[in-house]
């Protein structure tokens, strides 16, 4: 069946066929581009990820590591030394906030949990996990190496001993903000405020020396051998 001839108001001829495949392209066109428009509205609408709000822990007094941060610092020094001249509390945005979770996320996937006794035949070793293996500590040190080497202070990470949730000693990684403190964790790869955690915060690295501070008054565990 043929297709009758259309002629346009300026003289031009189209087929009924190719008059239509027109229409169509252009309709296509128009719908493309009503959809890009929603997305790029979707997208400017898209909030960034939200940054928690915290609470500082509060410190109440001097307090002595567990013995096996002793053995750390004398094998890596540089990593317990406190230089007062960096801040001690992180400004906290959204670029800070992306190399916190990717960096929390990225040690938690990649090294496998081990006891101490299990990988050293000690109940208690702190060390970096750099054959893979580790237990809480040894997640939280190799974190923080990699958030110096991404350039956020030393001293505004520091290394924090808890009694968990099922009542053991346990070894955190505490980021100091302006927005409180988050706390870096091999349980979860959640970045969570310090109460959310549900830990008992027993001590810490002091900011000011190498001295630990109390957290809360607790008696403290004597190893974090926990997984």
């Amino acid at each position: 069946m043929r297709h009758a001839v259309l002629r346009s108001v300026g003289g031009e001829s189209f087929s009924g066929s190719g008059l239509w495949r027109r229409v169509g392209r252009a309709a296509r066109l128009s719908l493309v581009g009503s959809i890009l428009l929603l997305g790029g509205a979707a997208t400017q609408a898209r909030p960034v990820a939200a940054i928690p709000d915290a609470t500082s822990v509060g410190e109440t007094g001097g307090a002595r590591p567990v013995a096996a941060w002793n053995g750390f610092c004398a094998k890596y020094p540089a990593e317990c030394a406190v230089d007062t001249s960096q801040p001690a509390f992180i400004t906290l945005n959204p670029a800070i906030w992306r190399t916190l979770t990717s960096v929390n996320r990225r040690v938690n996937s990649r090294i496998h949990p081990i006891t101490d006794m299990a990988h050293w035949g000690v109940v208690d070793r702190w060390d970096f996990p750099d054959d893979g293996f580790g237990d809480c500590e040894d997640f939280q040190l190799l974190k923080r190496r990699m958030l110096v080497e991404r350039g956020l202070p030393r001293r505004a990470l520091r290394m924090t001993v808890v009694i968990d949730d099922i009542g053991e000693g346990h070894a955190v990684l505490m980021v100091r903000t302006d927005k409180g403190d988050l706390i870096l964790d091999n349980k979860t790869s959640a970045i969570l405020s310090a109460p959310r955690t549900g830990y008992t915060y027993v001590k810490r690295e002091g900011q000011d020396s190498m001295a630990w501070v109390s957290l809360n008054g607790v008696a403290s565990p004597v190893a974090t051998a926990n997984r």
